[in-house]
């Protein structure tokens, strides 16, 4: 590499490591709490609605996980956030669950309700119900959902997608990877740019062991969210394409990609989000 080639190289690092740490500082002020009743409570997880966003994303994964190619010993959250019901399916899946995220906070929101220790900023018995309605169960086996549920998370870790290696080395998972990621609303949210985000596709792919799934959910449209009163979080603005380039260039082969449209109903005024998407891929 040449003088020139180099000084740019070391110019374009720089200026990624600037955005990320911009990044960084936008989350300083993430409030869990709020965040989970600006987005899981109605409209928006309305399961009497057929429209409302949360059941339509319930419904993908439940698919996704029970389609009888999915499977093995491990699934890895990246990026849960203060959330749990993109792990509802899984947990049935899986006897081996990790649950991640960058934030302390999220991490502890996720350790209160785990740990029974009876407080919680949202009350998840109608996504536990619901979940179990679609696994063809009464939805009073809710109780038995959260137990599972509870026995099978090994740890809550910390995860920085933004590096080669996501995960600490000491994490305790398999060498050879997991048998399936899932990650829902991060990468585009924590990410100052398209190239960032393929990256960081790119890096959990290495979390990921050959023949290994992504289950991917995710904003179109969406420019910024709203993390807190006043905690105004820029995200990088996808459309469809963009997606499907994103998830090949990092190296997984596409299976599917569905889209919900929000209608108006769904839009609340904590983001200006138009879409979601659902990707589901594999690792060669």
């Amino acid at each position: 590499m040449d003088r020139e080639a180099k000084n740019e190289k070391e110019e374009n690092d720089r200026e990624r490591e600037k955005g990320v740490a911009a990044m960084v500082a936008c989350y300083q002020g993430f409030d869990p709490a709020a965040y989970l009743q600006y987005n899981y409570m109605p409209p928006r997880a309305d399961f009497d609605r057929q429209d409302s966003i949360v059941p339509w994303k319930l419904g993908c994964l439940h698919r996704a996980f029970n389609e009888g190619d999915v499977g093995g010993d491990v699934l890895v959250d990246v990026g849960s956030g203060p959330t749990l019901y993109q792990v509802l399916s899984g947990c049935e899946v899986f006897d081996t669950v990790f649950l991640t995220d960058f934030l302390e906070v999220n991490r502890q929101e996720l350790r209160r309700w785990l740990q029974g220790e009876g407080y919680s900023s949202l009350d998840w018995t109608p996504y536990l119900q619901h979940v179990c309605k679609l696994e063809g169960r009464r939805p009073s086996a809710w109780t038995e959902k959260a137990a599972r549920l509870r026995s099978v998370v090994s740890d809550i870790l910390p995860i920085d997608v933004h590096l080669p290696r996501p995960l600490h080395p000491d994490s305790q998972l398999p060498t050879a990877g997991a048998d399936c990621l899932v990650s829902c609303f991060c990468l585009e949210s924590v990410s100052p740019d398209l190239a960032s985000f393929t990256r960081a596709l790119g890096h959990i792919r290495g979390l990921l062991r050959p023949g290994g799934h992504l289950l991917l959910i995710g904003a179109l449209g969406e420019s910024y969210y709203m993390g807190g009163p006043g905690v105004r979080i820029p995200v990088v603005h996808l459309d469809e394409a963009q997606v499907c380039a994103s998830v090949r260039a990092s190296g997984y082969t596409l299976v599917r990609l569905e889209v919900y449209t929000l209608p108006q109903g769904m839009m609340v005024g904590v983001d200006d989000v138009t879409g979601v998407f659902f990707v589901k891929a594999r690792k060669p």
